[in-house]
């Protein structure tokens, strides 16, 4: 059972669930149909119809909040944990991070009378340890942003609370009750005292998982906590580190694509020009400086070489074979069960002016033109006043980033919600090209399989993607938590 709030994410997750269900019983093609577009949604749901409503029901039949419809979601959980009591129970998830977050705590400063203290969702966590109390499971993992760890309250640390709290669920929220018991587990250290009864962490960054160490390209840092039952006398191991990939290893094979233009008619030779006029403007700034050489004649062979015969929209494409550099492991995980074509891959229009700062960036992070250098993208004080967006505090030094490219030779940066805003964070380091991300390929990024089709509208599937925990992160530790049960 899942439990989601969010419409098109929910929409999402059934799909999914059929898809299990579909891939179990060897019969996915009416999912292919409908994902590349053959078929509609009320097509393949009449294919399949007992099969849509048992992925119906493990969703919850409709988007479902914690905090909000508890009592539906109780009952069902007790009825799950009385229907299966015989078999091991993993409980997995994470409260709403809003409130640990470092985004959001700096927005919440500047929120007249707010008080962490009043902020329900410092306590959201509380609705998880009222699942635990509910299921007991043998295992369950927690997941939060990395501001979790330096959030307070009442001027004290949150954090060891929670850790307090999640040892002994039952005591937490049903005062005077002593249920079933856990230790709490780094996924990526052992303990500094190797105690079955209590492990014990001397730094709480102990339980911090840096994503590009184990094999996802990308450099998400997360809270990710495993709890194991008292009870079970079995010692976790710890997640074996792996190659690190770079962004490019991971974009291999998938289709390229142009940027639109946004603001007039987009026409492939429009958008070409356009951009080489800007350049034209842009090179009589950076002749001046003889350190800008280099860059000028990155930009001189990017507007060669410009994709305006590229389509924008790249899902009517089949998919090409992934850079022969990626990991085995890595490229059974994104390429088994594979679609016959790309699925949620439309590049997004752009402003004419952000066409410019996005090549601009991409040449400046091109390792030919400055090498690996300390700064891998331009901050606001390497841009000519000539590509200054109208900000106010553009000089400031508060949006010294605002423009951040993804780098060759580097995993990629964080992928956010953020990116559902705009593309600025996410600029793809090919300067030909002039765009944002795609959907898929910040879903490649996350390391979804290219057969997940996000649901909703472009914006919804960016957020989606933004706010998941990689899945090959998640199919590592399923083995570990495999392995204790």
């Amino acid at each position: 059972m899942s439990v989601e709030k969010e419409e098109s994410a929910h929409k999402t997750l059934t799909s999914r669930a059929f898809f299990r269900l579909l891939k179990g019983a060897g019969k996915q093609d009416a999912y292919f149909d409908y994902a590349e577009g053959r078929i509609s949604r009320n097509e393949m749901i009449s294919k399949h119809p007992d099969v849509w409503n048992e992925a119906l029901q493990e969703t919850m039949f409709r988007p479902t909040a914690l905090g909000e419809d508890n009592d539906k979601i109780r009952s069902r959980l007790s009825e799950l944990k009385k229907q299966y009591s015989n078999e091991p129970w993993i409980v997995i998830g994470g409260p709403p991070c809003q409130a640990y977050s470092l985004v959001g705590r700096a927005r919440n400063k500047g929120i007249v009378g707010y008080s962490a203290e009043n902020d329900h969702r410092h306590f959201l966590y509380q609705e998880y340890l009222n699942v635990l109390t509910i299921m007991e499971p043998d295992v369950f993992v927690m997941e939060n942003v990395k501001g979790i760890l330096s959030s307070k309250v009442g001027g004290e640390h949150i954090f060891p609370k929670i850790l307090e709290d999640l040892e002994n669920p039952n005591l937490a929220v049903v005062t005077g009750n002593e249920g079933r018991k856990y230790r709490i587990y780094s996924l990526t250290k052992r303990p500094d005292k190797e105690d079955l009864l209590e492990p014990c962490y001397s730094d709480s960054r102990d339980f911090i998982i840096r994503s590009e160490q184990f094999g996802v390209p990308q450099a998400r840092h997360r809270v990710i906590l495993l709890g194991v039952a008292m009870d079970i006398q079995t010692k976790p191991s710890v997640l074996n580190k792996k190659p690190v990939v770079p962004v490019e290893s991971i974009l291999a094979g998938l289709p390229v694509l142009r940027s639109k233009l946004s603001k007039e008619q987009d026409q492939p030779m429009r958008w070409r020009e356009v951009i080489a006029d800007y350049v034209t403007e842009l090179k009589k700034v950076l002749v001046k400086e003889k350190r800008f050489e280099p860059l000028i004649k990155e930009m001189n062979d990017a507007v060669q070489n410009l994709r305006h015969q590229a389509p924008t929209v790249g899902s009517s494409y089949p998919l090409a074979n992934p850079n022969d550099a990626l990991p085995s492991d890595l490229k059974d995980w994104l390429l088994n069960s594979r679609p016959g074509k790309v699925l949620n891959h439309s590049a997004r229009g752009h402003m004419n002016s952000d066409l410019i700062r996005y090549l601009f960036s991409a040449c400046w992070a091109n390792p030919n033109v400055f090498g690996d250098s300390d700064k891998p993208f331009p901050k606001s004080e390497d841009y000519p006043d000539l590509l200054a967006p109208a900000h106010a505090n553009w000089k400031s030094g508060k949006f010294a980033d605002r423009f951040r490219v993804q780098r060759y030779g580097r995993p990629a940066t964080t992928v956010t919600s953020h990116i559902s805003k705009d593309g600025h964070y996410f600029i793809h380091p090919d300067a030909t090209q002039c765009r944002s991300l795609t959907v898929r390929e910040a879903a490649r990024i996350q390391t979804f399989p290219d057969n997940y089709f996000f649901e909703g509208n472009r914006t919804q599937q960016y957020v989606q993607v933004g706010n998941a925990v990689p899945p090959f992160l998640a199919i590592q530790l399923a083995a570990i938590v495999s392995d204790i049960i």
